[in-house]
Parts: structure tokens; C-alpha cells; sequence
């Protein structure tokens, strides 16, 4: 079993402005959401696997979709690479993955806008 992982003040006080606006109705808790979705990739869970702390799992998994197609992490990981100034400390993973036929799909769903936008080569 994992053990459970959870984002302190001070981290969700530097990710906070990066979130989207609500709507009318107040959003589930933020920090069970981020800490949750960092469970699942960390332990390379699937979403029905996610511990029940951090809610259910099909709501998890919806949230980052829609976060995804906004951009949010994107901004996130931006703006803290950004503060972090230049590296004296470069690292490279060389984790393999086996990539599905079914992977290609997610381009074409849009659900890498970073990589999406791209125009393909002629």
C-alpha cells in the first residue's frame, strides 16, 4: 500500500494563483485533488487504485483532464520552474515506457495542448 501524501500551506500558497476561477458552485478540496493526482502518477497507480482519502477516483481523474485542456499545469510548472533560477543540477531520467497504440489518440483528443498546437511537418 502507498502511503498517503499531502501538500503543505506553504505549497499550495505557491500553486493556488495558477488554478482556475470557480464558477457558482465552490470546487471540491484543492490540496486532496493535487496530492492525490501526485499519488497516482508517483506510485504508477491506476485511478480506481487511488486511496479513498483523496476521493473518488473518477472525479480525480475528470479534474485533471479539464485541468490539462486549460492549461494549468502548464502555468504551474512554468511559473516554479521559473523562480527556481539556473540549475547547478541537471538531471535526466531514463525511465522507460511502453507507449500503447491507443497513446497516439491523445494528441488527436487534445489532451497535450502544449504538444497539440504544433503544426505537422508536410
Amino acid at each position: 500500500m502507498c502511503h498517503l501524501i499531502w501538500l503543505s500551506e506553504a505549497q499550495m500558497r505557491r500553486i493556488e494563483p495558477h488554478f482556475p476561477l470557480t464558477h457558482g458552485v465552490p470546487r471540491v478540496d484543492d490540496r486532496r485533488f493535487i496530492s492525490g493526482i501526485i499519488v497516482v502518477i508517483r506510485n504508477g497507480l491506476g485511478w480506481r487504485d487511488a486511496p479513498a482519502e483523496y476521493g473518488p477516483p473518477k472525479t480525480i481523474c475528470n479534474r485533471l483532464i479539464r485541468w490539462s485542456h486549460l492549461g494549468v499545469f502548464n502555468r504551474i510548472f512554468a511559473a516554479l520552474s521559473a523562480k527556481s533560477g539556473n540549475p547547478d543540477l541537471l538531471m535526466i531520467d531514463a525511465t522507460d515506457l511502453k507507449a500503447y497504440r491507443t497513446a497516439a489518440s491523445l494528441l488527436k483528443k487534445g489532451l497535450f495542448p502544449g504538444v497539440s498546437d504544433v503544426p505537422k511537418a508536410a
